[in-house]
Parts: C-alpha cells; structure tokens; sequence
C-alpha cells in the first residue's frame, strides 16, 4: 500500500519525545542514574492523514503545562502544510520497581524556565 503502518506514528513520538528532553538540557538516561523513570502509561493518537513511505516528517513536541505527578508531551506530525497526527503521551514518574515519585527537582529547575 505504501502508507506507514499506524503504530510507527508511536515510534516517532519516542524519538521526537527524547530529542526534545535533549535539546532542554533533560538526558533521558541521567534522570533513569537518580532512580526516576518516566515510563508512558497513556498514549492517543488521532490520525488525520497517512504518510507514505520516504515521505519527509516533522514531529513537532512540546509540553504545555508544568508537570507535577505525570508529564503530558504533545505531538504534531506534519509533512509539508498537511497535519497526519496529532496525539499526546503521559509518562508517570516512578522509582525503578514501578512506584510513584515526584519529579526530580533537577527535572523541574530544568523545564522551569521554559513556563
């Protein structure tokens, strides 16, 4: 068919989640060395248009609101002026054994300036 399957629209949100972190100063890994995991408990997606394959994307992320027990990314896939995703990701923040923590204050004074 040639369009991209639906759940690939999922691992472009994780790469474009992490690249994001990494350009604020948030390295995925460093957080998970403090015991903070971020694991996603909620993701949706709503597909407007499909992609076809070598077709140039740009994966817009952003967080819109400050985050206190869970961290909400937004999400916009675009290919030149069509919207194909919007969608959104809700990570909890939890120790290693899967118990709730609050964020890290390096995670907070890190993501501050940006609200």
């Amino acid at each position: 068919m040639g369009i991209v399957y639906y759940t690939r629209y999922l691992e472009y949100f994780e790469a474009a989640r992490t690249e994001m972190l990494k350009s604020i100063g948030i390295i995925v890994t460093d957080i998970e060395k403090e015991g903070i995991y971020l694991p996603v408990v909620s993701a949706h997606c709503d597909y407007k248009k499909g992609a076809h394959f070598e077709d140039e994307l740009i994966v817009n992320t952003s967080i819109n609101t400050m985050p206190k027990a869970r961290l909400k990314i937004d999400y916009l896939i675009i290919r030149g002026d069509d919207i194909l995703v919007e969608g959104y990701t809700i990570h909890g923040f939890t120790t290693h054994d899967g118990k709730p923590k609050r964020p890290p204050k390096s995670f907070i004074n890190t993501i501050s300036p940006f609200f």
